[in-house]
């Protein structure tokens, strides 16, 4: 068993990084960080005491007075020394900088410092210490106006604003997922590296991105219809757009229902990508599900019967239910990171069609257990 402990532990990276981790509680402990322990030296010896490996993430990204973005940030890293000198621990150190290092700003000079202190508190204590400098991240639930440009393109697209680009550069981007499991590997291997470049998985124009998200909305958000995802980026990218809807306000959708003579007809989804269809009968008062996916697109359509559907975020309390009737055809999809089931509040059995955008394999699910 490792204990581990994330500064930063609430942030964007941290988040995903502390619910990953927690997938295997039979190899990680997680140490609770809280945000005041930088300003309380009881708590934070109290946290560095109890760590094998410190992972600090916590940073200053952005601030109108570029000196605090400095100033903070050397000061959380050298509290940190202080608290390891207090305490006399040598946890395996990992610390995120920044590729904002290699340009002439305040907030790659400070994450540069920073990761010098860190490295020369090892050296001198004959500590494992690795220094990851990052290119830009993305992936659901970051912060916009603050963590990266596809968080702030996917939230105004998703609440009908206009995005505007400032510099049409080139991104080198990496998937946070993509990043967490650099960082499980660096704690499996004990990487002792000063500055080890974190090598980006995608390389693409700030235009490219904005084009890609503007279909998103087109296809997804405004007609229902799932986009091709025909490269690992596109479904990353398509999953943290999704992230930033409004579930609460946009699902259930009503599906469009034909009626004849014969009976009804109803168009349940068109797809740019594979996957899987499945067919359910539930008896009344039976629920089904209670876990989420990392990865994988699901669609849950209701055509007979009624239906509680449930969702909520993994790491926090607020669920949200949708009622669905089959009188009224209607579906609600599954974000990532959302745990979710579907409940027969009927009297007669419920007839539910799934579609998953990837055909069930045991030995790689994505399915995790956890009561909404």
């Amino acid at each position: 068993m490792i204990n581990i402990g994330i500064t930063g532990q609430k942030g964007f990276v941290g988040t995903h990084l502390f619910n990953i981790l927690g997938l295997s509680p039979e190899k990680y402990s997680l140490i609770e960080f809280k945000r005041n322990y930088f300003e309380d030296k009881v708590a934070l010896d109290s946290f560095v005491s109890q760590c094998d490996v410190i992972v600090h993430l916590a940073a200053l990204n952005r601030h109108e007075i570029p000196s605090v973005i400095y100033d903070t940030n050397i000061r959380l890293v050298s509290s940190l020394v202080d608290s390891l000198n207090r305490t006399q621990s040598t946890p395996h150190i990992i610390m995120s900088s920044s590729s904002q290092e290699d340009n002439d700003n305040l907030y790659g000079k400070s994450k540069k410092v920073g990761r010098s202190l860190l490295s020369d508190w090892a050296k001198e204590k004959n500590a494992v210490f690795t220094g990851m400098i990052i290119p830009n991240v993305f992936g659901p639930f970051g912060q916009p106006y603050y963590n990266s440009v596809i968080a702030t393109f996917s939230h105004q697209l998703s609440n009908n604003e206009t995005p505007k680009i400032d510099i049409d550069g080139e991104l080198k981007l990496i998937y946070v997922v993509d990043l967490v499991a650099d960082i499980i590997n660096c704690i499996k291997d004990k990487r002792n590296e000063t500055a080890y470049r974190v090598k980006h998985t995608s390389k693409i124009k700030v235009s490219e991105v904005l084009k890609l998200l503007e279909n998103f909305k087109t296809t997804y958000q405004e007609n229902g219809e799932i986009p091709p995802l025909n490269d690992s980026f596109k479904l990353n990218l398509f999953n943290t757009f999704r992230s930033y809807m409004d579930i609460k306000n946009y699902f259930p959708v009503k599906f469009t229902k034909h009626d004849d003579t014969r009976g009804s007809f109803v168009e349940i989804i068109r797809l740019g990508v594979g996957g899987q269809v499945s067919f359910s009968t539930t008896v009344p008062g039976i629920t089904r599900g209670n876990h989420f996916h990392t990865r994988k697109i699901e669609r849950f359509a209701v055509i007979k019967g009624k239906a509680l559907i449930q969702l909520r975020r993994i790491g926090t309390n607020e669920v949200h239910d949708f009622y669905l009737n089959g009188d009224e055809p209607a579906y609600v999809d599954m974000p990532i990171w959302y745990t979710h089931n579907i409940k027969n509040i009927g009297e007669d059995k419920l007839y539910t069609n799934f579609w998953i955008n990837e055909p069930y394999n045991s030995e790689d699910a994505d399915t995790f257990f956890e009561e909404v």
